[in-house]
Order: structure tokens, then sequence, then C-alpha cells
């Protein structure tokens, strides 16, 4: 299976606005101010959102720093492989 977004991607973020469950979004811990991430969130919590990588192997995610800011949804991909980003799979 292949990696939601991998190493490379030039992606569209629209900076703002919310984030609901599912989306992927560029964020960033109050733990670890100098990470930018990459994520998907799981859910909203108090002080901003629980979020997850599709790869549950790699824990650089709220379980490893907790609760993270999210500085913008990302809306689309645009090189190397241009559209829309795929939905999770495998999670309910």
């Amino acid at each position: 299976m292949s990696p939601t977004v991998r190493h490379g991607d030039r992606l569209l973020v629209r900076r703002g606005g919310g984030a609901a469950p599912g989306d992927v979004v560029l964020a960033r811990f109050p733990a670890r101010p100098d990470l930018l991430v990459v994520k998907r969130v799981v859910r909203a919590v108090p002080g901003g959102h629980w979020v997850q990588g599709d790869n549950p192997f790699v824990t650089d995610d709220s379980r490893a720093f907790g609760t993270a800011v999210v500085v913008g949804r990302v809306v689309g991909r645009i090189t190397p492989r241009p559209g829309r980003l795929p939905a999770p799979s495998g999670r309910g």
C-alpha cells in the first residue's frame, strides 16, 4: 500500500479554518514547535486536534507529542502526482 503523502510531494494547503476528522492537515505540536507535520485529524480535543499518520508504525504524531494545532488543511497535491488526496484506508 502506498502512503498518502510521500517525501518530495508538494501540497496545496488552505491556512486557517477548521479541520474535521479524516482531513489531512499541516500541524504543529506545542510540545515540539520546531516540528511541522502533515497528518490526518482523528478528532477535535480541547486545545486543538488529535492527529495521526496513516502509517501506524511512525509515531511522530499525537501519540508521542499530544494535541496538535492545525496550521491549515491540505486541499490537494500539486506534484508529482497532481490531484486530491485519497481517503484513509482501513480506518473507521
